[in-house]
């Protein structure tokens, strides 16, 4: 996949799967806006790597799920290139993915919800909200969602989390049929379990075996697994797919 001349923005890159993302572009000839929320260091080291692997990087903060903070980046990153081709809105709120010490549904109020939704459903309204003038204008241009293969099944049930991101599905399809005409693309990846993260170190060793253990590819997927799916659906080559949810989990979940 080819991505030189084209500009792509990723929220949460300063690690796990969003530096993995920011990287997989760069490799890819693309010019990364690589955004973080506070950890400035991470987001630096991600640039370099994003350097290293033959692309242009730089670092852009922004807490996405305030808007004044995010017009500023979108506006910000097209004074810097002048265009923006994809975005990957992979940022979301806080999350331990442990479930001996996760809360039951009887148990979360709802700001728990609250906090998730905002993470996930608010911070992609705010990025697409913005760029949306930009992208109808050049009549063109690919959003993917990052997602997780929660929505379809609860392997483990993290009510909040999932919920959140079910929200994230269905506001994708809804981009992606009233922004199709204007020639712009939405699509979401839901990866299942994918290690090592800051979210899911927390995942002890046996629960990731039992996962292992009933999934057809018989392992967890890292960071890394994730990328071939979103570069997919952000380049050419998917020029004619739009308002789907690619689960990459190995097999797990099977629809």
């Amino acid at each position: 996949m080819d991505f030189r001349d084209k500009v792509i923005l990723v929220t949460g890159a300063s690690r796990g799967i969003g530096a993995a993302l920011a990287e997989a572009f760069a490799r890819e000839g693309g010019t990364v806006a690589a955004n973080y929320r506070q950890d400035s260091a991470a987001a630096e080291a991600t640039v370099a790597r994003c350097h290293a692997a033959g692309g242009s990087a730089w670092a852009v903060q922004a807490d996405v799920t305030d808007k004044a903070a995010v017009d500023a980046m979108i506006a910000g990153v097209l004074a810097e290139t002048g265009r923006l081709d994809v975005i990957v809105n992979n940022a979301f709120a806080p999350y331990r993915f442990d479930p001996d010490t996760r809360a039951r549904v009887g148990d979360l109020p709802w700001s728990a919800y609250q906090a998730q939704f905002d993470g996930a459903v608010r911070s992609c309204h705010h990025v697409c909200h913005a760029a949306l003038p930009h992208l109808r204008e050049r009549a063109s241009g690919s959003i993917v969602n990052l997602l997780t293969d929660l929505v379809e099944q609860p392997v483990v049930p993290y009510a909040e989390y999932a919920t959140a991101k079910a929200a994230l599905a269905g506001f994708t399809r809804q981009l992606a049929a009233d922004l199709g005409p204007h020639g712009i693309r939405v699509n979401g990846v839901a990866p299942g379990l994918v290690w090592p993260t800051d979210a899911s170190r927390a995942t002890r060793a046996s629960v990731r075996e039992a996962i292992a253990s009933q999934t057809p590819l018989r392992r967890i997927a890292n960071p890394q697994d994730v990328a071939g799916p979103v570069l997919f659906l952000a380049s050419d080559w998917a020029r004619f797919v739009t308002g789907q949810i690619v689960v990459v989990d190995g097999g797990l979940v099977m629809r």
